[in-house]
């Protein structure tokens, strides 16, 4: 397994369209894909189900999966190689630098699917639909840019509605039963690895869409507050 991971780590290395850690991309990435199309991230992307789908899906858009392990970015990179979509690329940093990569209104939109819910309350901060992270959004995201959640841990989901309640954030699209829904759009219908393995065992998918406020305010005491208090 070591040696499989080493391979594909120097292979991505080779790869056009991966970008490791990149300097001086702000601004960049439209003569990257050259074109002039929307930019769509989907951060912590794992094995880039979604990029690779929404790519195909989406032919006049440009989808950026982001996560920071290589061993992984490298099967969708590869996908996408073999399948000659030029409109997926693949960014491997830390989510938390995101804003070092992209100026204020260059993304779209930004998919968050199936991402480590970080279900001990020490680790809230590392949500990624924290405030905390929503503020780093905010300052790549075109004004009125959709946030796309999709995952498995009601946990997740009920933290995502109580930061958007907080926050007084506009809610889009809420599905509490993504596979109960009909006339269900066919970008829902993508399943990433992590969703197939059903790590939360809640045999149910959620899903959120919203819209950021221009501020988000540092309210992040009260959230910790209401969390202590949930958990008491």
């Amino acid at each position: 397994m070591a040696q499989k991971k080493l391979k594909r780590f120097g292979e991505i290395k080779t790869f056009p369209n991966v970008l490791e850690y990149p300097e001086n991309m702000k601004g960049q990435w439209h003569e990257f894909f050259k074109n002039d199309h929307q930019i769509v991230l989907e951060l912590a992307c794992g094995k880039g189900e979604y990029t690779t789908g929404l790519a195909k899906m989406y032919p006049h858009q440009n989808f950026i999966g982001v996560d920071i392990k290589g061993n992984r970015l490298w099967v969708g990179a590869k996908y996408s190689l073999l399948n000659d979509l030029k409109n997926a690329a693949f960014l491997r940093t830390q989510i938390d630098k995101i804003n070092q990569y992209f100026f204020r209104g260059e993304v779209d939109e930004i998919w968050i699917t199936f991402p480590d819910p970080q279900l001990r309350l020490s680790k809230a901060n590392k949500r990624l639909t924290h405030p905390s992270f929503l503020r780093l959004y905010r300052q790549i995201l075109k004004a009125n840019g959709k946030i796309h959640l999709k995952t498995d841990s009601p946990d997740l989901y009920f933290f995502t509605k109580m930061v958007i309640e907080l926050y007084q954030i506009k809610i889009i699209t809420d599905y509490n039963n993504v596979y109960g829904e009909e006339n269900l759009p066919d970008e829902l219908k993508i399943k990433t690895h992590y969703e197939q393995l059903d790590i939360a065992k809640s045999n149910t998918i959620f899903y959120l869409c919203f819209s950021l406020p221009e501020i988000i305010p540092d309210n992040n005491e009260k959230l910790t507050h209401l969390l202590k208090k949930q958990a008491q």
